[in-house]
């Protein structure tokens, strides 16, 4: 079992920039090669900006090339309790964003003729105990006459149409998600932005960002750059001011991949082919790749991504697998790996300007669709059109107890197993 993001090992290679070239002058200097950061060079780079996107380590090898490989529309939880916390307003508004990131993504895979196996499978969010489906049920009645009227329940009795599995108690249905090949989408993504006139040096952190006047100085081991503006667009990176690390919250998300299935095998568990995800607190997301592996998620272990609780998180979904499908006992898995999620505190992502400094972040697990949609429209704040943010103006309240909040992850853990089991 290899312990590395089988998105990435099975993506096409990419050559960045040559560290000779690193230019001393550009207009924008994009902080970060994920998702967000190579949307924003794309979109920049193609209205005439000189863009350079730097980052410590390769084009997407952190979290874009290390999730479960979803482009789910849909706010985090429930559609009813973000409603109640957010008002019906600003939830529909949200709402419809995320529905606006899925269409996004698909359109730069369209225009760019990126190779990523797109499709609109929709999400099937299952109910793991029968109390559940009146949740789903609630939400769905919302949803239909607010902001997705294709969204539909879909009763205990004809799951068999959907997934092989009687482990769950119905489930409620959004065609409009999507999936695709993260890797092969993220390296697309980047050779579009080379072929756009943008520059991309990887393993090129940033060590020192200055404010000098009108521009902003961004320092590298390999020279500084005068930017006319910068976009940081670093997920959970410890490497950049203070008031970004003291907002977000490394959570670690865990996926494995099985060894390539039999046709026959696959149509008897997925036989709807969709995206799924559970209702419990700490819940499993899977799907099917176009090579027939089961790429199968969850946060098993309630820490950071490294190693060690990669390994043990293996091993849990391999028995999360197993619950889940029990006709499958001894599937062999080839891939383990896990990365880590940005969290904040109300899970909603934030962009916007700080001290100068452009920033997209905090995806909170829904970063696929949402990171290529707000590099998108933060490319659009820095041209000149600061409508063009839909999250602006929220305001963004620092981790409790940042710096010691994170060794309580187990604890935290513990607490939803709980009340998982309870329920």
């Amino acid at each position: 079992m290899k312990l590395t993001s089988y998105w990435l090992d099975t993506a096409p290679t990419f050559e960045g920039t040559p560290h000779a070239a690193l230019p001393g002058k550009a207009d924008v200097v994009v902080i970060g090669a994920g998702f967000s950061g190579l949307s924003a060079a794309l979109r920049l780079a193609r209205s005439g900006a000189s863009v350079v996107v730097i980052d410590r380590g390769p084009v997407i090898g952190e979290a874009s090339g290390r999730n479960g490989g979803h482009v789910n529309n849909g706010l985090a939880g429930n559609y009813g309790m973000a409603c109640a916390r957010l008002g019906e307003a600003t939830a529909a508004r949200l709402y419809e964003v995320f529905n606006q990131a899925v269409n996004t993504v698909e359109t730069i895979v369209t225009e760019n003729a990126i190779d990523c196996s797109f499709r609109r499978c929709g999400k099937l969010k299952l109910a793991s105990r029968a109390q559940h489906m009146d949740a789903l049920r609630a939400d769905q009645a919302r949803l239909a006459t607010q902001v997705d009227p294709d969204a539909r329940l879909i009763e205990a009795a004809d799951l068999g149409g959907e997934i092989g599995s009687s482990q769950f108690f119905g489930g409620l249905l959004y065609p409009q998600s999507a999936q695709m090949h993260m890797g092969r989408f993220g390296i697309g993504l980047a050779q579009s932005v080379l072929k756009a006139g943008g520059q991309i040096f990887e393993n090129t952190p940033m060590i020192a960002l200055r404010r000098e006047g009108s521009l902003t100085r961004v320092t590298t081991p390999y020279g500084a750059i005068e930017a006319g503006a910068v976009l940081m667009a670093t997920g959970t990176s410890r490497n950049g001011p203070s008031f970004f690390r003291r907002r977000i919250m490394p959570v670690g998300s865990f996926i494995v991949a099985s060894e390539p299935l039999d046709t026959a095998t696959i149509a008897a568990l997925m036989p709807g082919n969709r995206n799924v995800v559970t209702t419990q607190n700490i819940h499993n997301y899977f799907r099917v790749s176009a090579d027939n592996r089961l790429i199968f998620g969850g946060r098993a272990c309630f820490s950071k991504s490294d190693r060690k609780s990669d390994i043990k998180s293996g091993e849990m979904l391999r028995a999360a697998i197993r619950a889940t499908f029990p006709q499958l006992p001894d599937i062999r898995l080839d891939y383990c790996w896990g990365g880590d999620v940005d969290m904040t505190v109300d899970r909603l992502p934030r962009a916007g300007e700080w001290n100068g400094v452009f920033y997209t972040m905090g995806y909170s697990g829904h970063g696929t669709q949402m990171s290529v949609y707000m590099g998108q429209r933060m490319a659009e704040v820095i041209a000149g059109n600061p409508q063009a943010n839909p999250l602006r103006g929220m305001p963004w309240p620092p981790i409790p107890m940042y710096g010691v909040a994170e060794h309580f992850l187990p604890v935290v853990g513990a607490y939803y197993h709980i009340k998982d089991y309870l329920s």
